[in-house]
């Protein structure tokens, strides 16, 4: 601790700083939190019981359950299709439904005196529609249908009745759908049989007038016979080219290639045989070579034979080329020929086609159109009349359900709602604990001294201290007066001894057991001390040290009595002196004057080292600004946590108005045990720290000890 003003230290929020909160106010924070848990209790207690019944139920696309024409293909998992089907199982027609059945406007009929009156069909639908919540299965078709009542068994009715209306709507609907589409296809099929036989009779006349001759129904002779030269002239085509292409290939080799390729191309047994021997004499040709010369006379027969097979193979594709071009001449002669008969045979349909048979054609294709459509209609009645029959299952309920036990309700949720009350009560404990703080401005901590009042804090004292003559020097708390000692020492530049002035901005702040456990402190270190109640309307010292009041300041100040006659020695105290108050006059204006107070201050200072003045509060009594602007130092007295900081300012300008010196600030009556900022003071002023020869016969586990 330094008895010199520090640097203004920086003033943002730490988190020890929101935990010292906390710590503080922790009656308020519990007493909130109980309040709060308490209420949630009485109120959940005093909530109805509410019974959850589930009903679950599958729900799938229109499909027949057996595959009568064709097999059926069913979606996916469809969102869209069932979120619809959700929104239709809340519908107002289901719920009406499930009113009506269950007669709910009697059964939830309300007491009105003596009698008692039905809800009208609107308000039991209202009740209903908030006693229904519907969920869907993530990825599945299930859906459950679930019903809070108070009743058990009026919650699993009322879910298996939503669930059996919902499916007979459905099945209702759709059979209604296929009744009238049947009615309708019915209808339009009449229709379309009056225009076949229309259009069959309209074709007959124009065959008779126009002479039309028919082989079979739909099949004109003429059209045959186009239809004959057309084929006859496509494969007239294929054949000619075919051959033309077998003789471009052959045209377009010579030598051996010629050979290899006419035995493939035109697959003549003669030159394939010549080919096969022509290969063989070669090769035994080239097997005498490797023993025999050239001029042997097998050798030179085999060449010759060799020649032979040569010429004969050139005769024979020479015959092939001529023969193959014979052919494809022949082919292309009959291809023309059908081609000028074919075109010939179409002029004249062409020539016919306009005033003969197109009025025919146009009426036959709207006879075979107007049959199709009629074949169409009359499958597609039989298959949705056999349809209609086959039976379907759209909705499935795959989970009835069932009355819930009486002792398993959903609401209210007794274990939830008290942890969710005592959250909201530590929250709101804790809320209103920072407000109270907020709103709190007294003084709370050394940085609140040295940021708003710009003063050093040269003493730190612990709560419920009392006048050390009653513990003696080796009280736990003494050291906390012996630093203050010290401080006031340095803050005074290292002069010991003065006079000074005990002060503070309001009433009870401390001052005056301040003043006397530090006069006591310095006169058990071997200084000569006086203390002079100087509050002389409300005096306290006397009281402290158990002396009478009759004589003292007053009369010394009015020249009545000698002021060796007031100050008395304390008894068991050495060095330590008193000057009472004395009695207050009934006329006290002028008592405390100034020039009187500085002649005594004089006076007192040549016969002792420490002169202490009790004064009386700064606010409100002019007497502690005379004093304060006569000592050499003014100890500025601040207890925790009482008075708002406006008083403590206020208390330092009058200091300073009247030319007083503030030596420094006593932060008094700290909580140390329940402010943890301070417990670092408390652990220097303990006596295990300071008495260690006592420590030694303390029993094992207590050498350290808190002083309270």
């Amino acid at each position: 601790m330094e008895a010199t003003q520090q640097p203004a230290q920086e003033t943002g929020l730490h988190f020890l700083d929101y935990w010292r909160v906390i710590r503080t106010r922790k009656e308020i924070i519990l007493a909130v939190t109980l309040l709060v848990v308490l209420a949630g209790t009485i109120y959940t207690y005093t909530l109805p019981r509410i019974y959850r019944a589930q009903a679950r139920i599958a729900v799938r696309d229109d499909s027949l359950d057996v595959d009568v024409f064709e097999r059926q293909f069913t979606g996916g998992y469809n969102p869209f299709f069932l979120r619809t089907q959700y929104e239709i199982i809340q519908s107002r027609p289901i719920l009406a439904r499930v009113v009506e059945e269950l007669n709910l406007t009697q059964r939830w009929a309300r007491k009105a005196g003596d009698e008692v009156v039905p809800l009208t069909r609107d308000e039991a639908i209202a009740i209903l529609s908030r006693s229904i919540r519907v969920d869907q299965y993530r990825d599945t078709t299930l859906i459950a249908i679930n019903v809070f009542r108070q009743d058990p068994q009026e919650a699993a009715d009322i879910a298996n009745k939503v669930a059996e209306a919902y499916r007979e709507q459905r099945l209702s609907l759709k059979r209604r759908e296929l009744r009238q589409g049947l009615e309708a296809m019915q209808a339009e099929l009449e229709k379309q049989r009056d225009r076949v036989k229309a259009a069959e009779q309209d074709l007959e006349r124009l065959r008779k007038e126009l002479g039309v001759a028919l082989i079979s129904r739909g099949m004109r002779a003429d059209k045959i016979r186009l239809q004959q030269l057309e084929a006859d002239r496509i494969a007239a085509r294929v054949d000619m080219l075919s051959r033309k292409a077998r003789l471009e290939q052959l045209e377009g080799l010579e030598g051996q290639e010629l050979i290899d390729a006419a035995a493939y191309i035109v697959n003549d047994p003669e030159i394939a045989a010549l080919r096969r021997q022509m290969m063989d004499t070669d090769v035994s040709l080239r097997l005498q070579l490797e023993t025999l010369g050239e001029n042997h006379p097998d050798v030179r027969r085999m060449r010759a034979g060799r020649e032979e097979l040569a010429k004969k193979m050139e005769n024979a594709l020479r015959g092939l080329r001529r023969g193959l071009r014979a052919e494809y001449e022949v082919s292309l002669a009959r291809y023309t020929a059908l081609e000028s008969e074919l075109k010939a045979a179409r002029e004249a349909d062409i020539a016919a086609e306009a005033d003969k048979f197109l009025p025919f054609d146009r009426a036959e294709r709207d006879v075979l159109l107007n049959r199709q459509i009629l074949e169409a209609l009359e499958a597609r009645v039989t298959q949705e009349s056999i349809k209609m029959g086959v039976p379907r299952t759209q909705v499935e309920i795959t989970d009835p359900a069932e009355p819930p036990p009486r002792n398993a309700p959903v609401s209210p949720n007794f274990m939830l709602n008290i942890i969710l009350s005592f959250v909201i009560g530590l929250v709101a404990g804790v809320g209103l604990a920072y407000f109270i703080e907020y709103l709190d401005t007294s003084v709370k901590t050394v940085d609140d001294v040295e940021r708003f009042l710009g003063l050093p804090v040269i003493g730190v004292i612990p709560q419920k201290v009392r006048p050390l003559i009653e513990e003696g020097p080796d009280s736990p708390y003494a050291e906390a007066y012996r630093v203050l000692r010290t401080n006031m020492i340095f803050a005074n530049k290292g002069a010991t001894g003065g006079a000074f002035a005990v002060a503070s901005g309001g009433a009870g702040e401390g001052k005056s057991t301040t003043l006397f456990n530090l006069a006591y402190v310095c006169a058990t270190i071997g200084d000569k001390v006086l203390i002079v109640d100087s509050d002389l309307r409300r005096p306290v010292q006397h009281t402290i040290l158990g002396m009478q009041n009759r004589f003292g300041l007053t009369n010394v100040l009015m020249r009545d009595v000698p002021i060796e006659e007031t100050i008395k020695p304390v008894a068991n105290v050495p060095n330590l002196h008193f000057l009472p108050s004395g009695k207050l006059p009934r006329s006290s204006v002028g008592v405390l004057n100034p020039q009187r107070v500085r002649e005594l201050i004089k006076n007192l200072k040549t016969r002792y080292d420490f002169i202490f003045f009790d004064s009386p509060p700064l606010v409100g009594v002019s007497d502690a600004s005379i004093l304060a602007s006569e000592v050499d130092g003014v100890l500025f007295v601040v207890q925790y946590r009482k008075y708002p900081r406006l008083i403590s300012s206020r208390a330092k300008r009058m200091i300073e108005n009247v030319g007083g010196k503030i030596v420094g600030v006593v932060l008094n009556n700290i909580n140390i045990m329940r402010d943890d900022y301070y417990y670092y003071y408390h652990s220097y002023y303990s006596s295990a720290y300071y008495r260690p020869e006592e420590n030694k016969s303390l029993p094992a586990g207590r050498e350290t000890t808190t002083a309270g």
